[in-house]
């Protein structure tokens, strides 16, 4: 029986799960908006670990959600990742944060028949501005498009909406909703990342095993970092 330790904290979303093959067993997760990831990714793998009885060298991996996201957030994650098979000398599996994404709007869609069934998947993550990270997945989880930094308006998926029933999903859809006007279009508001999305495909990644190298393994940032200079130290110059 594999046991993966998950963590997705590319987003405001901290989320840490532990599987037993595709099965989630364990998770504790926060939505706070002001990213006490560092915090609380130490703290969270402890308290799983310690709940189940394990240490970490019995865990058969450590998957990560390699991204694109939010670069701190990735940062943090790759680093927690790595220490643990580092420490515990397990594999390192990496997650596409929108795979992930679109795995948990599957399952969500299938456990709510009475919503229309989309035929394209189409996750979003918040990029700032009118900007997302975004990709189309079909109903199966196969993506058809590469992951792309968009920015929205209103033509945006026009050509697929024109006949295609389109979901729109996560921390970034909320800004195709005012510029997105197709009856093709729907929308599940409030959908957040976790990493109980990452279970199945990790274990399938794990019995291929599809394995990173935890040295050299870097996150798909997507775009370069830019820091934020707090208002008052532009103006004094301190």
């Amino acid at each position: 029986m594999s046991k993966i330790l998950c963590i997705e904290s590319g987003t405001n979303t901290c989320s840490v799960a532990l599987g037993f093959d595709q099965e989630d067993i364990d998770i504790i997760e926060s939505h706070e908006a002001n990213n006490n990831h560092a915090r609380n990714l130490t703290q969270f793998v402890k308290t799983i670990l310690d709940r189940q009885g394990l240490k970490a060298k019995d865990l058969s991996a450590v998957a990560i959600s390699k991204g694109p996201g939010s670069y701190t957030g990735l940062r943090i994650g790759v680093s927690a990742a790595k220490g643990i098979c580092y420490g515990a000398g397990v594999p390192l599996i990496s997650v596409g944060s929108l795979d992930a994404l679109t795995n948990g709007a599957i399952s969500w869609i299938q456990s709510n028949p009475e919503q229309p069934k989309p035929e394209l998947f189409c996750p979003m993550i918040d990029a700032r501005r009118m900007e997302v990270y975004t990709q189309l997945f079909l109903p199966n989880g196969e993506c058809i498009s590469e992951v792309e930094a968009k920015i929205l308006d209103g033509n945006s998926f026009n050509e697929d909406l024109e006949s295609k029933r389109i979901l729109f999903f996560g921390n970034g859809s909320n800004k195709a909703v005012g510029l997105i006007n197709s009856p093709n279009a729907s929308f599940i508001n409030e959908f957040k990342p976790s990493a109980r999305f990452m279970i199945t495909i990790a274990s399938r990644m794990y019995k291929l095993r599809k394995f990173e190298d935890v040295a050299y393994f870097e996150p798909l940032y997507l775009k370069d970092f830019v820091a934020t200079i707090a208002k008052n130290k532009v103006l004094t110059g301190n």
